[in-house]
């Protein structure tokens, strides 16, 4: 049996993971990182509430884990701030796998984003890239990100632009084919059980798995 961490489970991604790796036989122990309680109660679940700006503070959660999940991600509009914006979604995520890596941890699970480029001239692009060119070169096992296209899903926050591409996305679904597939728009449930595929399977290596391989 094995023991899973996530960080980010408040997220559309995240939720859906939680739930699946609380349902999965394969784990008897789920930890999750969170900024405040999700009212979540599991037998298997160890929820800890922490401070995600002192995250080297709590390495002690990560003795004895198999499988790090990282769901962690903001937006622009939310950040505030580009600064803020890459403490989230770079900081956060190099600092989870950099104690993963102290620890011994076998797998590290990522979201990243379908145009991540390190190169690429669009910031939240260049962020998710540079991100992934830093963990890739760790030395975990396995490391595996995701790239998933516009997510659907259900938001508490309201994002009238994102809702308008969903629709406008759903209403030309049938184009999404052939080399235009990762560009079609994925249920945050299929990246999270795509995400949990991987690691059950035991896939190991560093990979970069596209949106249209998680459809």
């Amino acid at each position: 049996m094995k023991t899973a961490l996530i960080a980010g489970s408040t997220g559309l991604v995240g939720k859906e993971l939680l739930k699946l790796l609380l349902e999965d036989q394969n784990y008897s122990k789920v930890i999750s990182l969170v900024r405040s309680s999700l009212a979540v109660q599991h037998p298997k679940l160890h929820e800890v509430i922490i401070d995600f700006n002192k995250l080297g503070e709590y390495g002690n959660y990560f003795d004895g884990v198999d499988h790090v999940f990282c769901c962690l991600g903001t937006t622009m509009k939310k950040a505030g701030t580009e600064d803020a914006f890459r403490v989230v979604d770079y900081d956060y995520p190099v600092k989870l796998a950099m104690l993963a890596e102290e620890h011994g941890c076998k797998g590290y699970y990522c979201i990243s984003a379908m145009g991540a480029d390190s190169k690429s001239k669009v910031f939240y692009n260049r962020v998710k890239g540079t991100l992934e060119k830093k963990v890739l070169g760790m030395k975990i096992p396995t490391v595996i990100f995701f790239r998933p296209s516009l997510l659907i899903g259900y938001r508490e926050e309201t994002r009238w632009l994102e809702r308008l591409a969903i629709w406008l996305f759903r209403s030309i679904a049938f184009i999404f084919w052939g080399p235009l597939r990762n560009f079609k728009a994925i249920p945050a449930s299929k990246v999270a059980k795509t995400m949990l595929r991987k690691a059950d399977e035991g896939v190991q290596g560093h990979h970069i798995v596209m949106s249209g391989e998680m459809l």
